[in-house]
Parts: C-alpha cells; sequence; structure tokens
C-alpha cells in the first residue's frame, strides 16, 4: 500500500480504494454474475421446480453447508461484530456457544420431519399443518421481515464502500443489489449455493489477512491478546 493512502489520525487523510482494489472488487461482483450465467446455460434444458428451487436435490453438503454459513455471515456480521467485541468484550461469544443447541435442535428435530414430508419450505409444511390462511401469513410476516433485514444487510456495505471509494452510496446499493437479484434470478439455487461458497471463502480470507496484518503491525498475535488482556477486553465469564 503507498504510504499517501494509509490512513493518518494526524494529517486527517484516509484510507481509499486504488486500482487494484477496484480491480479485485469488479471481478467480485463478475465471478458471482457469471455463476449464475453458467448454470442458467448449463441447466437450460431441464429447468424445473426442483432444480430451480431445490437445486435438484443432489448438491453436495460442502456448498450447501457454506451457503449457511453466508447466511450467518452477512456484512453487518462483518462490520458490527468486531465493534461490539472491542466496546463489550468477549462476552459476545456465548451467542456463537448458543448457535451449538440451536444447530442441534434444527437438525435432530425439525428437518427430519420436513424431509420425510418431502417439503420445500417450513410454509408449506404450514399449510399442510394448519391450512392455507396460516401459510400465507406467515409468509407476509416473513416477506416483511426480510424486507427490513435486506435493506440493513444492502445498506451497512454500502455505506462502508462510499467512505473508501468513488461510488456514490446509492450507486453501492444499485450495483451490489442488482447483482444478487441477476445471479439469483437466472441461476436458481445452484448458483446461489456456489455464489456463497464463493463468497465465503473471499470473507475467511479477508478475515485471516486482517488478522495476520493486525497481528504484525503490533509486534504478534501474544502482544495483540496482552494488549486485549491488559485492557480488559478478553472476559468469558
Amino acid at each position: 500500500m503507498d504510504e499517501e493512502k494509509k490512513y493518518s489520525f494526524q494529517t486527517g487523510e484516509r484510507n481509499t480504494f486504488g486500482v487494484v482494489d477496484y480491480v479485485l472488487f469488479g471481478l467480485l461482483l463478475c465471478v458471482s454474475a457469471g455463476i449464475g450465467m453458467f448454470y442458467a446455460i448449463k441447466d437450460r434444458r431441464r429447468q424445473n421446480i426442483k432444480d430451480f428451487l431445490l437445486a435438484g436435490g443432489n448438491m453436495s453438503a460442502i456448498p450447501v453447508a457454506l451457503s449457511l454459513l453466508a447466511s450467518f455471515m452477512s456484512a453487518i456480521t462483518l462490520l458490527g461484530t468486531p465493534s461490539e467485541m472491542y466496546t463489550y468484550t468477549t462476552m459476545y461469544w456465548w451467542i456463537g456457544l448458543g448457535y451449538f443447541f440451536t444447530i442441534g435442535a434444527a437438525a435432530h428435530i425439525y428437518m427430519p420431519v420436513f424431509y420425510r414430508l418431502r417439503v420445500t419450505s417450513a410454509y408449506q409444511y404450514l399449510e399442510m399443518r394448519f391450512g392455507s390462511p396460516t401459510r400465507s401469513l406467515v409468509s407476509i410476516i416473513y416477506v416483511v421481515q426480510m424486507v427490513l433485514y435486506m435493506s440493513i444487510v444492502l445498506y451497512a456495505p454500502s455505506l462502508a464502500m462510499n467512505a473508501v471509494t468513488g461510488f456514490t452510496l446509492w450507486g453501492s446499493v444499485w450495483a451490489v443489489g442488482l447483482v444478487c437479484i441477476f445471479y439469483t434470478t437466472i441461476g436458481g439455487m445452484k448458483a446461489v449455493l456456489w455464489t456463497d461458497t464463493f463468497q465465503v471463502g473471499i470473507m475467511l480470507a479477508g478475515l485471516v489477512t486482517i488478522l495476520i496484518q493486525g497481528s504484525i503491525e503490533v509486534g504478534g498475535f501474544a502482544k495483540a491478546w496482552q494488549y486485549s488482556v491488559e485492557s480488559g477486553r478478553i472476559m468469558f465469564d
């Protein structure tokens, strides 16, 4: 990174995107859209509800697992969790611990029921159990909830991009939103699963890079851990 681009509290300069950063960001969007186009062309002769919504029912465990992971690693998670732990210490880890109980209950109680009934969603089960009015009501509630949630998920990274790039806030929202809509619409669930897998790899690589570079900046991981302990930010009980 060029010296003039390093953020400096003394001079008020801020770190901004360079040519390489813009190229990598463009490649990220192009690869995501390309995955959707690939499956749209590859499966064009056998597109049915099962292929489009259930990925044919024959996807391997790795992309499915990573796609589920991606649903829990949104931009607000990556931006908000470090701030949460910096402010309120590592007590945040109790939330992660609670996921193990939730995952176990979902895997052994709910999923076997859905699998045996061959339903494609919880809403189909609700219709079978309680009737179509219940399914419609719950679906509307979920749509409203997701509209509110996705607005935050899109706004948070767009705000961050606006701070470090020449993109406008709404330009960032439209760029990310349209690409996601594009590959989901034309590629179906297979495109979603493999795009999520690709994006999880990018996110994990970024987190590892930040961990390594941050540790180097303060003199090593042991030194970073020592500073955190001394500042009272390491707390597990």
